[in-house]
């Protein structure tokens, strides 16, 4: 038996199903079969997506400064 390799998909094609599964057009099954990919992983990407959003507005200035080295 072949071993078969692992699909690997780009980050605008995990984006683009992300957002689908956002958008809640459809259900995941359907999304799946659309996108052959399987259900659970369009929900790890939807999760990801929504975990990660706060982060295309900005960072949060208190925890995104570096201390300043006052001796150099």
């Amino acid at each position: 038996m072949t071993k078969k390799s692992r699909r690997t998909h780009s980050p605008a094609f995990k984006a683009k199903v992300a957002l689908a599964a956002v958008k809640g057009g459809k259900t995941l099954a359907e999304l799946a079969q659309l996108f052959d990919v399987h259900p659970n992983q369009i929900t790890i990407w939807k999760n990801q997506l929504l975990e990660g959003a706060a982060g295309v507005f900005g960072h949060d200035k208190t925890s995104a400064e570096t201390p300043v080295d006052l001796k150099a």
